[in-house]
């Protein structure tokens, strides 16, 4: 998928432009406005902080993974690929499967992910971007974009709501299902641990030609970068803006300052609150908000974010800290509270609230996501 170099009008007043660089580069960047993306709500890391609940265990998600570099384990029989079946429509609901608990699928942090399987990672996302989409979404025009196409159309009922965790981490399996039975991957899955690069998300080799392609930093004049290198460059999307369904680039504009703040010590203090809804909220609107605002461009806009394909690996992070949350106490994978609609006074959420792809894959519940060790699910992380 290409994006033309030429001045062009997305959004209604909002244009792209080319700006040149030194001759001995040779190439010419092309910026895009960022209004038209808008941002996350947020909250302070000074307000979870004050917010805090006194810490009575470690988070983790232990004992850690000692086998080194994934070498392409991913487990026995993949239970997530048996789990989730590439037939069913929506409000057809996924069987359980079978999980040894004892060894079950491990998601390697990026540092721990071999060369070999990160390349077998961003060449089988590609792979998606490259094959047709079903027909089956709005806008989309690759089977990627239906993955996008999902995300966009179920935004309001995905966001600021309880569901916003148990959907993400079903979203997630949705689109390794996908690079499984659709692209012949079959290596472990990797995960970022976005706090041992707050401050300098850029400098991570995530971020090179040879994975992600670059991230540039917002301009002076507050426009982002298409990205034109690495193995999504010159990508065009087709869903969003917002609602919208306007041709437009895979753009970047890193913010160092936000990404400072996706730190170790704000996940811990979301993950010090008891009440899942409590820290649910902390999570959302802190680290996994101050992660898509900090890549900026694309990733910056709530509803089509996952048009840049580094929302997978951010969103793996986001589950991470879920995750080691619920490790500190065995009832956080059997019991949720928060509210499942914005009705006043709202429908408290269960645990047989129902999880949609929209007919991508079938339908599950927030019991079946709940613990990832449970059969639906069959994975931890090596730390």
């Amino acid at each position: 998928m290409r994006f033309a170099l030429t001045l062009q009008t997305l959004v209604g007043a909002v244009t792209v432009s080319a700006l040149a660089v030194p001759r001995s580069i040779e190439k010419r960047l092309t910026h895009i406005d960022l209004k038209q993306f808008g941002s996350f709500p947020t909250i302070s890391p000074e307000q979870a902080h004050a917010e805090a609940e006194p810490i009575t265990s470690i988070f983790g998600d232990g004992p850690q993974y000692t086998g080194g570099k994934s070498n392409n384990h991913h487990g026995p029989a993949v239970a997530e690929e048996q789990a989730v079946s590439p037939a069913g429509t929506t409000g057809t609901i996924g069987t359980l499967a079978t999980c040894d608990r004892n060894n079950p699928n491990i998601r390697f942090e990026w540092r721990n992910y071999s060369a070999d399987d990160r390349k077998a990672f961003v060449n089988a996302i590609k792979c998606l971007m490259d094959k047709p989409s079903s027909g089956n979404f709005q806008g989309a025009q690759s089977r990627y974009e239906d993955l996008v196409s999902v995300h966009q159309q179920l935004t309001p009922n995905i966001h600021q709501r309880a569901v916003f965790l148990p959907w993400h981490r079903y979203y997630v399996s949705v689109f390794e299902s996908l690079m499984r039975e659709e692209c012949g991957f079959d290596r472990a899955m990797p995960w970022w641990d976005e706090t041992l690069d707050a401050g300098k998300f850029a400098q991570s080799d995530i971020f090179t030609d040879a994975y992600f392609g670059p991230l540039p930093a917002k301009t002076s004049d507050g426009q982002g970068t298409c990205i034109e290198s690495g193995t999504f460059a010159n990508t065009t999307l087709h869903v969003g803006p917002g609602s919208g369904f306007q041709d437009h680039c895979l753009s970047r504009a890193v913010d160092e300052s936000l990404t400072g703040t996706v730190t170790a010590s704000f996940v811990q203090d979301c993950n010090s609150r008891t009440s899942y809804d409590d820290m649910r909220g902390c999570q959302e609107l802190g680290p996994h908000a101050y992660g898509h605002n900090g890549i900026g461009a694309v990733m910056a806009e709530v509803q089509a974010s996952p048009g840049d394909p580094v929302f997978h690996l951010h969103h793996l992070f986001v589950d991470h800290s879920f995750r080691i949350w619920q490790n500190a106490d065995a009832s956080r994978t059997t019991t949720i509270n928060g509210c499942a609609d914005a009705n006043n006074p709202c429908t408290p959420i269960t645990m047989d609230y129902v999880l949609t792809s929209n007919g991508l894959r079938p339908d599950t519940t927030i019991a079946n996501v709940m613990d990832t060790l449970g059969g639906y699910l069959c994975y931890r992380y090596d730390y």
